[in-house]
């Protein structure tokens, strides 16, 4: 069966096949010549469309050879007349100067993938040096041609309209939807740019009545070409004075309408000085403009911006154009306020998920992050988020999680999740009760007034929770439905950590288990990578597989890189090239304390603890050479916290001092399970004023809970 069969062959092979046939025989040499019997088809399909009654002949196509050179043509309707197409030339000749390069990437892109470019807006030089605005459509010759067949259709006022309201209604970043705009009213012109109202830019609310001068930007400039020194182009300000434009076009208390000044002499006189001509005036020809502003219907109408469409001078803007231009940005001006509010959107989840990232390390960690969202839109911007922070007792939590969605119930969620699991650590709770309480949250923001009422639910989200200790060098971490990281000691190499499944934040009651801590070492020099599944999920692996691969991609790292770059580079190697969800990575490499900045002595809970307590800490600070003031206040914290430890526990205490870069740190460890807190005593009550001793010599101190009981710690200034 014939490849070009209605029958066969994918759409796209049918359309070239059809467009094949409209075509004159091989040899023609231009429209209308070469086979006698195609030629009269050709020319009587001509005549029949021009014929009083019938609608214009818009389409034309074009064969070419794999050096994109014309091989056949058929441009016989009179909408082409002067569009000299000259087989043997190349096709590029039609295109204007300033298109070619990007016209001949996109053909020889077709011609490689057999991809189909379709309704591209071109321009097409004719003779005379005006041109023609067309809808180019690239596809590869059905077989068994070889090449490429380029269908051009004349863009028709009102199917123009059609086809750019609903091109222009495609995307909802507010760059893209300008540029579209600009590059449909390229049918009115021969230049056309697109001014923005800097709020609308950036996405913030636009007021209903314009200032005396609104900041412009210009969010789009079509044909894409090298432009002179000082001329505005996409993400420049307009000169404060161009706002002049846009308050002459805009008229307060009737619809808006265009403002046309005719010529280049207008043109100076309106604008007022050489620095306005040269940077809003594209090109030395005579030239005419119509400023057409985008203003939302309302009372009052809300101003957005203004479109420029500019074009020789001796073809004058008719009224019927003129109103054509008014009907397009007036049926496209909500699009860029859709694209506003989306801007908006995407601007303050991306803000939120930024402040979640983290800042740096500390001197006992060194951290490195790097976040890349699924899309570059806010639909694609979702709850992954990775977090690193110091405690107030010395020790690093590393907290990473996967919240169900995307957008801003996501990041909402994410949000308050991240905040809560960091004020549960810094009070002292373990990485297990902090999932505990996470688990709950998850719960209640799901449930039927503030969960699925609101049309989002982050039932199976997962978190992971990883707190180093310097002093001991290990981390222990807990895990909620999240996958387990990748741990590489200093001699390599890198494994996940065995962490026992767990189901993910918010699961059914009946299927929630206690959540386990596991512990390990992490001597100075290790690298500890969290994640989340969008790194290393790829549908041509299994999950171990591309765990594995981000293990031994971990094992590359040498103690000498830096980790933001290493972090960088594992991504670029690991994430999936067509990401169906957000990638997240957080490298953290140990640092911990130097051994001879820290102590620690196991005391008898006796009564001669806190005198035994003194005589060893002041020994160690005098080697440590400290000041005789803070030496003063170090021991008088020591006696307090063992004294009260001695008095309201059992068992044995363990006190520990930490030389730290901004002071000394002082733990005293013991078996009870109260907490100690400050109380309003009368005045001859004694009990409760040890802690207004250690509050007052202070900068911090608090409680973190243990297994076996808790740990009172104090920082001291030096």
């Amino acid at each position: 069966m014939d490849s070009t069969s209605p029958s066969s062959g994918s759409p796209f092979d049918m359309v070239s096949g059809a467009l094949g046939r409209y075509m004159p025989g091989k040899g023609a040499a231009a429209a209308g010549s070469g086979d006698e019997q195609d030629d009269s088809a050709a020319r009587q399909g001509a005549d029949a469309d021009t014929a009083p009654g019938r609608p214009e002949q818009i389409l034309g196509a074009v064969s070419l050879d794999r050096d994109l050179r014309i091989t056949r043509c058929n441009l016989a309707a009179p909408v082409f007349a002067g569009v000299e197409a000259v087989t043997g030339k190349p096709f590029v000749d039609l295109l204007p100067p300033w298109d070619v390069p990007t016209v001949t990437r996109r053909l020889r892109q077709v011609l490689e993938t057999g991809e189909p470019h379709v309704a591209r807006v071109q321009r097409l030089r004719r003779g005379d040096g005006s041109e023609l605005v067309v809808s180019m459509s690239i596809l590869a010759a059905a077989a068994p041609q070889e090449g490429l067949t380029v269908s051009l259709i004349a863009m028709a006022r009102r199917l123009h309209l059609y086809a750019a309201e609903t091109a222009i209604g495609t995307s909802l970043d507010i760059g893209e939807t300008a540029q579209s705009l600009a590059e449909s009213l390229l049918a009115w012109g021969d230049v056309t740019a697109i001014d923005l109202d800097f709020a609308v830019w950036t996405g913030e609310v636009v007021t209903g009545q314009p200032q005396e001068r609104i900041r412009l930007r210009r969010a789009a400039l079509v044909p894409d070409r090298a432009w002179p020194d000082g001329y505005v182009t996409p993400g420049d300000d307009l000169p404060g004075d161009a706002s002049r434009l846009l308050s002459q076009a805009i008229r307060r208390d009737d619809p808006a309408q265009a403002l046309v000044i005719p010529d280049r002499e207008a043109i100076e006189r309106v604008l007022g000085s050489p620095r306005l001509v040269r940077a809003l005036v594209p090109g030395d020809q005579a030239v005419a403009v119509a400023c057409v502003p985008l203003v939302l219907d309302g009372a009052p109408p809300v101003v957005l911006g203004v479109a420029e469409v500019w074009r020789r001078a001796d073809r004058p803007f008719e009224d019927s154009e003129l109103f054509d231009l008014q009907e397009l940005v007036a049926r496209t001006s909500h699009h860029v306020d859709l694209a506003r509010q989306h801007q908006r959107e995407h601007t303050q989840v991306l803000a939120l998920q930024r402040r979640l990232l983290p800042r740096s390390g500390g001197e006992t960690i060194e951290t490195a992050s790097v976040y890349q969202p699924a899309t570059p839109d806010s639909a694609g911007v979702g709850g992954d988020w990775v977090n690193s922070f110091p405690l107030p007792d010395g020790r690093t939590a590393l907290v990473v999680g996967d919240v169900v969605g995307h957008g801003l119930g996501a990041a909402a969620t994410m949000g308050q999740l991240s905040m809560e699991a960091r004020a549960l650590l810094s009070a002292g709770l373990a990485p297990d009760e902090v999932l505990e309480h996470l688990d709950e949250t998850v719960s209640l923001l799901d449930d039927a007034e503030s969960g699925l009422a609101a049309g989002y639910s982050a039932l199976g989200s997962t978190c992971c929770i990883a707190v180093y200790d310097p002093v001991s060098h290990r981390v222990a971490l807990a895990s909620a439905g999240h996958l387990p990281p990748v741990l590489m000691p200093p001699g390599g190499p890198a494994a996940p950590v065995a962490v026992r499944p767990h189901p993910g934040l918010g699961a059914e009651f009946a299927l929630r288990e206690p959540y386990g801590v596991y512990a390990f070492a992490a001597p100075p020099g290790s690298l500890l990578a969290l994640y989340t599944d969008g790194l290393v999920e790829d549908p041509a692996l299994s999950i171990d597989e591309g765990i594995g691969r981000l293990a031994d991609a971990v094992s590359t790292v040498h103690p000498w890189d830096s980790l933001q770059q290493a972090a960088r580079r594992l991504v670029s190697v690991l994430a999936p090239a067509h990401r169906r969800d957000d990638v997240t990575l957080l490298l953290a490499r140990m640092i911990g304390y130097r051994k001879g900045d820290t102590a620690t002595w196991r005391l008898p809970a006796r009564g001669d603890a806190a005198a035994r307590a003194r005589t060893l800490v002041s020994a160690l600070l005098g080697q440590w050479r400290i000041r005789d003031n803070t030496r003063d206040s170090v021991l008088l914290v020591v006696d307090e916290l063992v004294a009260n430890a001695v008095r309201f526990s059992e068992g044995p205490l363990t006190v520990r001092l930490i030389r730290t870069g901004h002071g000394l740190l002082c733990e005293v460890g013991d078996t009870g399970n109260g907490r100690p807190r400050l109380g309003r005593g009368g005045p001859l009550d004694d009990g409760g004023r040890g802690l207004y001793v250690v509050h007052g010599l202070t900068t911090r101190w608090g409680v973190r809970w243990t297994d076996t009981g808790k740990v009172v710690w104090a920082s001291v200034a030096r």
